[in-house]
């Protein structure tokens, strides 16, 4: 902020307030979250029956290189602005759970879409740190004509309506346990379970893991160990609904590889190896703080090698590949969103492919306060919040 001159006369006006945060970079949040809806467009018109997880993968990250490459290229001060893949591409199908981005050399990367497969589009990217992170769930072949049905449609009808929720339970004053309550009726009206133990965490810039945290579904020993968190003003979080058809909600690692790791800026280790040095450093340089998918390192022998000691040591940290029971669907949804002074903003767009007409499920939410809460604008209009305050105020006298 530029300060008055000296030979300006003393103003009697009270100084205004430094721009917070998350006010002052909405632009930038909202540049790589324009990114992240025109790569998602791209990416559902390209699932359809055939098509490789491989290459919608490498198609979408690609998209994502290009889009932030196209926009902010004048330096600042004579420093360039750091953007980019903010989360890597990945389409976990069916009860995979999520991080499936398979490098070409693995066993599953000839892995094509079925009709019918529940596919989840998960890609993030940002600009001078501050990310956008979006996920969607679609169904492939599905159409108003052919509306998806049964255990399919009850998942993604939870995962859709619980994300609603949980947009207007995310404010200031509110607490994070309540957020995970809500999720859990919701999932139970559609006969459903959210994935135990997942994560929605506050974003700051180049930090897209806070430490104030959501949990889905926690067990009683993860219970224990986690901690309350409140809302506040000028916070943004990245909030991760992952919904499973079966009874537990549990989810498993199995045989696929991991391919997503990141860096872990709270960690200081030296690293004995040569070999993990040069690829740490290439980490640093190519994705500093953010998740990254090893095909964007230079040589992938030597960088799962390299990443081995990095990973034991815990300067970096995988993204694991985890699945429920081979019986069951996962849907899901992520949103990133801002609570700014004059109230939430969702950062990233409305889900691209879900309607609906799509998806029918013959369940539906019954609880009337989170009905009524639907029913309620993400933002109230200053009428409404003159209204409620004059109301309070009655109700003091």
């Amino acid at each position: 902020m530029s300060e008055p001159t000296k030979t300006e006369p003393a103003k009697t006006e009270p100084p205004k307030p430094e721009e917070s945060t998350a006010a002052a970079d909405f632009t930038k949040y909202k540049t790589a979250a324009d990114i992240v809806n025109n790569v998602m467009k791209k990416l559902v018109s390209l699932c359809v029956e055939g098509a490789k997880v491989l290459d919608l993968c490498v198609e979408g990250d690609k998209l994502l290189e290009q889009g932030t490459g196209a926009v902010y290229n004048k330096s600042v001060k004579g420093v360039k602005v750091s953007k980019g893949i903010a989360f890597p591409t990945c389409v976990s199908v069916n009860n995979t759970v999520a991080h499936f981005s398979p490098l070409e050399s693995d066993p599953s990367s000839n892995q094509t879409l079925t009709k019918g497969d529940v596919v989840k589009l998960h890609l993030g990217a940002h600009i001078d740190g501050y990310a956008a992170v979006s996920a969607e769930t679609l169904v492939v072949g599905a159409s108003a004509d052919e509306p998806v049905t049964g255990t399919k449609a009850d998942v993604i009808q939870a995962a859709w309506h619980a994300a609603e929720v949980v947009q207007r339970l995310v404010k200031v004053g509110n607490k994070n346990w309540q957020v995970t309550d809500a999720v859990n009726k919701v999932a139970a009206a559609f006969g459903c379970k959210a994935v135990e133990g997942m994560l929605s965490c506050q974003q700051s810039q180049n930090i897209i893991d806070g430490k104030k945290r959501i949990i889905l579904n926690p067990s009683e020993e993860q219970k224990k160990g986690f901690e309350a968190a409140t809302f506040a003003e000028n916070e943004v979080w990245g909030i991760d609904i992952l919904i499973v058809s079966g009874e537990d909600g549990k989810a498993r690692l199995e045989e696929s590889r991991t391919t997503i790791y990141q860096k872990d800026s709270t960690v200081t280790y030296q690293l004995k190896m040569k070999a993990s040095r040069a690829v740490f450093s290439e980490v640093q340089k190519k994705a500093g703080a953010f998740p990254f998918n090893i095909r964007r390192l230079e040589d992938e022998k030597r960088a799962r090698l390299g990443l081995q000691e990095a990973v034991q040591h815990g300067l970096v940290k995988p993204y694991e590949v985890v699945y429920t029971g081979a019986t069951t669907t996962v849907a899901a949804f992520h949103f990133t969103i801002a609570l700014l002074p004059a109230g939430p903003a969702l950062i990233t767009a409305p889900p691209v492919w879900f309607k609906p007409e799509i998806v029918k499920s013959e369940k539906s939410l019954e609880d009337e306060e989170l009905k009524e809460l639907l029913t309620k604008p993400l933002r109230e209009s200053k009428k409404a919040k003159k209204k409620a305050k004059a109301e309070n105020g009655e109700a003091k006298e």
